[in-house]
């Protein structure tokens, strides 16, 4: 299965621009500043599918010197105007080339819901290797993916509801879901990954987990949730190369 690439998309870039760090979203971003003051040494950042800009705006705020590369124009374009004086980057075919000086060595690596939409064992564990290779000496990568039950369920962010099928999804499936956040109500198409096969993917690609983390809603936040408080829609993963790996 190919790169599944549903944000080369000039109007779901206008929408996922405007997207804020609120509702099921909140939980994602939550405990990062803690995850990164715990496990990341220095702050030279890359984010890898960095959209629109919405997480490296955020790497900024936590003091990161950040670089954000993606592979969608639409998304780097609207990236810039929201951010004129950032550094982002049109990535193609997802060549790490230009990235690969001893300066540009990373101190954190950070992808929000990137692997989400991308399938294949062969190219998640290839990208993983090439993400690896970026990494300084005690670089971690930070990864946030969908939870399996994202699917299966309804959020304050997200409906399922229409998409049953999800239910019987395997590793490597398509599964659709739609952001009720924003206005355009088209479907995503991401896929399916579970726990067990993205510590394989890891492994395979010379990385293991130094931390794992599957937020919840404490129910004190001021939005109005739906099963975010029992269910856990993310999971943030720590990752290192195996020498450093626990």
């Amino acid at each position: 299965m190919e790169l599944i690439n549903c944000y080369d998309d000039g109007v779901r870039a206008e929408s996922y621009a405007r997207l804020q760090f609120a509702n099921t979203y909140h939980l994602a971003f939550r405990d990062l500043p803690e995850i990164f003051a715990q496990h990341v040494q220095g702050k030279r950042a890359l984010d890898f599918g960095c959209g629109t800009g919405r997480s490296t705006r955020f790497l900024k705020v936590c003091g990161f010197d950040v670089t954000g590369v993606d592979i969608a124009p639409p998304m780097i374009e609207k990236a810039l105007e929201f951010d004129k004086g950032g550094d982002y980057r049109l990535v193609e075919d997802d060549d790490f080339t230009s990235l690969e000086n001893e300066r540009s060595r990373f101190d954190l690596i950070f992808s929000g819901f990137t692997f989400d939409n991308i399938g294949g064992w062969d190219l998640k564990v290839r990208l993983f290797r090439d993400l690896g290779r970026l990494l300084s000496a005690s670089g971690k990568i930070v990864s946030i993916v969908s939870a399996p039950e994202i699917y299966t369920h309804e959020w304050a962010s997200f409906s399922t509801e229409d998409y049953p099928e999800n239910r019987a999804a395997k590793t490597g499936d398509i599964v659709r879901i739609i952001t009720t956040d924003i206005a355009d109500r088209r479907p995503a198409e991401d896929i399916l990954w579970r726990d067990e096969d993205y510590i394989e993917v890891y492994k395979r690609a010379s990385l293991g987990v130094v931390a794992r983390f599957k937020p919840l809603a404490t129910g004190d936040e001021p939005y109005s949730w739906v099963n975010e408080t029992t269910i856990a829609p993310w999971v943030i993963y720590v990752i290192a190369r195996c020498s450093n790996a626990k």
